[in-house]
């Protein structure tokens, strides 16, 4: 009788646990709540919905994301094809047309005969004969990371997350805007909007005393500096931005002055009839995102496709309460994947739906070499032993430096990178 999997959620993770499985023989069963039930955060029927940002992050083997899709590629990690297949132009960046990724990832699915079935699971753990992966992601529904802090004995272990406003293309006014990329690099792929000196300080202020959506006393600050509010960042001091996400450098070739502060709008689907705004995830309220927003160069009269918005992550204490499988510690068959183990980002959460799914397949974890991202990543939530575990993306602090010394980053990142390469090479030839 062919091996049954059950995966609770449908997003990045779960996708390519089912895939992962499907492709091995296996009978997948893909439970998620949606269309039924969705989170405030969710706007798509179909699986694999990307709810942020619609970037999987840079190219270059030099940058931790770009470095860990190469690694992604040696290994046969499915989702990076439906990635590329959707792609849009976002200069040296991997970025996606969020509806037809999901098409791809449905079409895949159902080509693989995987059982989608629409109905939210509450109970932690199911009772199941069958492996189960729990890879339900940051924006787990109420009633089951209830019933999955309870199980584990933990409240404490979130963070919030903040999505950027997406703006109509056509409603953007470019006789102040201009199209172009830093450095000339990236021609075409952005929509820069420049602000002068005084400009952005009437910005500036606006924004660090903008009204914001109310979150509890004990809740603030339990932000993921990888996706801090623009307000956040803004309210630690004026230079901040502009050391950030409106660094104003590379655009001399575009305009005749050095603005103090450049907003980068990218696209965010193909057609290019929506742009992101860059770095912009928000708390602020809907009606002070267009009154705030709409004072930055070339937005004056902007449509907001989507508000930005903040929503609560839940994640699992890893180090304590898995084992080397991703499987919950006393449990036989249940296995957690996704931002739910501790990691950060659509790559990682992908990594681990396909780590938890060959590890159902093979009967043991995959091994990955320390010196590589993946590897790296794998023992960071797995082994951390400092004060208190929080999540992780891939960057290049968490491998072992080169054996001689380099001074140069980017060479010193180069060779970590080739090194890392040649490992992951040697260990699935």
């Amino acid at each position: 009788m062919m091996n049954k999997v059950i995966v609770i959620g449908a997003g990045l993770a779960g996708c390519e646990a089912a895939i992962t499985l499907a492709q091995n023989g296996y009978k997948v069963q893909l439970v998620d709540m949606k269309p039924e039930k969705r989170s405030p955060a969710h706007t798509l029927d179909g699986p694999a919905e990307i709810v942020c940002s619609n970037s999987l992050g840079a190219e270059e083997i030099t940058t931790g994301a770009g470095l860990f899709k190469e690694e992604m590629k040696l290994l046969g990690v499915n989702l990076l094809e439906f990635a590329y297949g959707s792609r849009v132009e976002a200069g040296r960046a991997l970025a996606v047309d969020r509806d037809i990724f999901s098409e791809l990832v449905t079409k895949r699915l159902i080509e693989l005969d995987v059982d989608i079935v629409n109905k939210e699971i509450e109970d932690f753990p199911i009772k199941s004969d069958s492996p189960v992966i729990y890879a339900t992601g940051p924006l787990t529904s109420d009633g089951l990371a209830a019933n999955m802090l309870e199980y584990f004995g933990e409240k404490k272990f979130f963070f919030y997350d903040a999505i950027a406003p997406v703006i109509y293309e056509d409603s953007i006014d470019y006789s102040r805007a201009f199209i172009g990329g830093r450095y000339q690099t990236d021609a075409g792929d952005y929509i820069n909007c420049p602000m002068t000196q005084e400009e952005y300080y009437r910005f500036y202020e606006a924004l660090i005393n903008a009204e914001q959506h109310p979150m509890k006393d004990f809740e603030k600050k339990k932000f993921f500096e990888g996706c801090m509010p623009v307000e956040e960042i803004a309210s630690r001091g004026p230079k901040t931005l502009v050391f950030g996400p409106m660094r104003p450098v590379g655009f001399e070739h575009y305009i005749d002055y050095k603005p103090k502060a450049v907003l980068q709008l990218r696209k965010d689907n193909k057609s290019g009839t929506m742009y992101n705004m860059v770095g912009f995830q928000t708390n602020l309220k809907y009606g002070e995102q267009k009154r705030v927003f709409r004072l930055i160069p070339g937005l004056e009269k902007a449509r907001f496709a989507r508000h930005g918005r903040m929503h609560k992550n839940i994640y699992v204490n890893t180090p304590e309460k898995l084992d080397e499988q991703l499987k919950v510690k006393g449990l036989n068959n249940i296995y957690i994947a996704g931002q739910l183990t501790g990691v950060e980002g659509y790559l990682e959460s992908i990594f681990t739906g396909w780590y938890a799914a060959r590890c159902i397949i093979d009967k043991k974890r995959p091994f990955l070499p320390l010196d590589s991202m993946s590897g790296a990543l794998i023992d960071y939530i797995l082994n951390f032993d400092g004060k208190r575990f929080q999540p992780m993306n891939v960057n290049f602090g968490l491998l072992p430096p080169p054996a001689d010394k380099i001074k140069d980053k980017k060479l010193k990142k180069k060779t970590m990178a080739e090194r890392a390469l040649a490992s992951i090479e040697r260990e699935i030839s």
